[in-house]
């Protein structure tokens, strides 16, 4: 399971409450182009419409720019899929106030591609000072716990 992509800002910008595993529907350039390590997902998110699931804002660059289609869009809206157990799911928590969604990252599972789709609630100004001093306390007693031994 090899991870192609990753929102680096998701888990510093927002507190994670659930994570759920979609498939999601490509063209083959695209495909090509993940698996070489081309994309963005920063300024991503996930949204519901009509009893379907998509990802909009992710970057995907074509593999080959000039034997790519006329028309191709590098930031089209992409087809998530999912159960419709998982999509009410979803729906229901997004529906709560102050929850989205964002894709945390695009790996590889077999030969197929899944991302990794995180609900969460945006955090604070406080919030993030707190988890970067909790890292570095973390750090700090891991430095001197290898230091000692």
């Amino acid at each position: 399971m090899a991870t192609l992509i990753v929102h680096k800002r998701a888990k510093t910008d927002l507190e994670i409450l659930e994570t759920i595993e979609a498939g999601i529907v490509l063209l083959g350039t695209e495909v090509k182009s993940l698996r070489a390590s081309h994309g963005v997902l920063l300024g991503a998110h996930v949204i519901v419409r009509g009893g379907e699931v998509y990802v909009v804002g992710m970057q995907i660059p074509a593999y080959q720019p000039k034997n790519a289609p006329a028309d191709y869009d590098p930031a089209r809206t992409r087809k998530l899929l999912l159960t419709s157990a998982e999509i009410t799911q979803l729906s229901q928590m997004l529906d709560k106030r102050g929850c989205t969604a964002v894709p945390l990252s695009i790996y590889e599972k077999g030969k197929k591609l899944k991302v990794s789709i995180g609900i969460g609630r945006g955090k604070k100004k406080f919030d993030k000072r707190q988890d970067i001093k909790k890292r570095d306390a973390s750090r700090d007693i891991a430095r001197e716990v290898k230091r000692g031994h």
